[in-house]
């Protein structure tokens, strides 16, 4: 059964940092390409960034040089660091494989002071 669950989401000041984990089972995530959504309240979910199966990584314009995604083929689960988080980063955030058209049941994070 292919599943993908994510954790790591929570509350931080803005400027602080998260990480994000997206644990795969059922297959293998090295073998897909895959990306984190995020959807805020009342928008439509978004990709802000993606890895490819050679590694290949894209980040939306409003997280470059702050959000980096990877991978760790041995614990089947990739990550996303995010880096000196803002108010408007805050959403719930998916990991999706478009291939197998699945998706977590999101983590939510919330940027505030």
């Amino acid at each position: 059964q292919v599943q993908l669950v994510e954790s790591g989401g929570g509350l931080v000041q803005p400027g602080g940092s998260l990480r994000l984990s997206c644990k795969a089972s059922g297959f293998r995530l090295s073998l897909y390409n895959m990306g984190w959504y995020a959807q805020a309240p009342g928008k439509q979910r978004e990709l802000v960034a993606s890895l490819s199966t050679g590694g290949s990584t894209n980040y939306a314009d409003s997280v470059k040089g702050r959000f980096t995604i990877s991978r760790d083929g041995a614990k089947n689960t990739v990550y996303l660091q995010m880096n000196i988080l803002k108010p408007e980063d805050t959403a719930v955030y998916y990991c999706h494989v478009p291939s197998l058209a699945s998706w977590g049941q999101g983590t939510q994070v919330t940027v505030s002071s």
